[in-house]
């Protein structure tokens, strides 16, 4: 499989892009092809003025994600499965300003929950399920879920997942707050959408702008998340839409977003 065909990209709504894990007999399990493609598609979408939010889920109904291809470790080093930039799948560290919405189909495993939990918002159907099952394999979760599961959990949830390394069904992790919508399959890329509508609704480039600062939240202190929105707020001030806004309420119509 080459990697155009390992992650596919497509348009499915205005300023909406679905980005697929396309390996479903591997259960979408990252190869080099899916690290190269998922990093290009990150890449893409960053680039185009046009995309304002990324669903990200994988083919099939089994798996959304198993986590690391095993054969392509055996095969030797990492087997491609990072990339310098992006770090695990070339996605879990690579820089992104746009929303992604994780749509969880299924078993998200070790770095398939790491992937999800680098995305911004998961949805997931009743099928889905989470783990960092690495310890019971002697290895480490090094690709981010370590800290963002806890980030996410209850402390004491996530320290007893992370030590165990046992499986959590959908239906706890929406209990617990990990996943913002649970649904039945057939609604799964449905709610998706609409969730990815409801953020095209706010101007593009505030959303990015609070998303950078609020992804901030949990490693700066007051004083530098004060500076932060200041900057973001200075900087918001500069673009159309920051007008376009006001401008809109007072005439009592939707917005035109233009996105500069």
């Amino acid at each position: 499989m080459k990697t155009k065909d390992a992650v596919l990209t497509r348009h499915v709504a205005e300023h909406v892009v679905q980005v697929t894990i396309n390996r479903p007999d591997a259960r979408n399990a990252v190869n080099r092809d899916v690290a190269q493609g998922l990093e290009h598609a990150v890449f893409h979408t960053e680039r185009d003025r046009n995309i304002w939010v990324v669903i990200l889920t994988g083919a099939g109904d089994k798996a959304f994600c198993a986590g690391a291809d095993l054969k392509a470790i055996s095969a030797g080093s990492d087997g491609g499965l990072s990339t310098e930039t992006g770090g695990f799948a070339g996605f879990v560290h690579q820089p992104r300003t746009k929303p992604w919405i994780a749509a969880v189909n299924g078993f998200a495993l070790a770095g398939g929950t790491e992937i999800a939990l680098a995305c911004d918002l998961i949805i997931a159907n009743e099928q889905a399920a989470f783990g960092l099952p690495e310890v019971k394999r002697g290895l480490i979760a090094s690709a981010g879920g370590l800290y963002r599961l806890p980030r996410a959990l209850p402390k004491a949830i996530a320290l007893e997942l992370i030590m165990t390394g046992t499986h959590f069904d959908a239906k706890r992790a929406f209990h617990y707050g990990l996943i913002n919508r649970l649904v039945p399959s057939a609604q799964l890329m449905p709610e998706a959408l609409k969730l990815a509508a409801a953020i095209c609704e706010s101007a593009p480039l505030a959303v990015r702008a609070s998303l950078g600062v609020a992804k901030q939240a949990y490693d700066l202190d007051d004083a530098a998340l004060r500076e932060a929105s200041d900057v973001a707020s200075r900087k918001n001030a500069e673009n159309e839409d920051y007008r376009e806004g006001p401008r809109a309420f007072v005439e009592k119509r939707a917005p035109r977003w233009a996105g500069r």
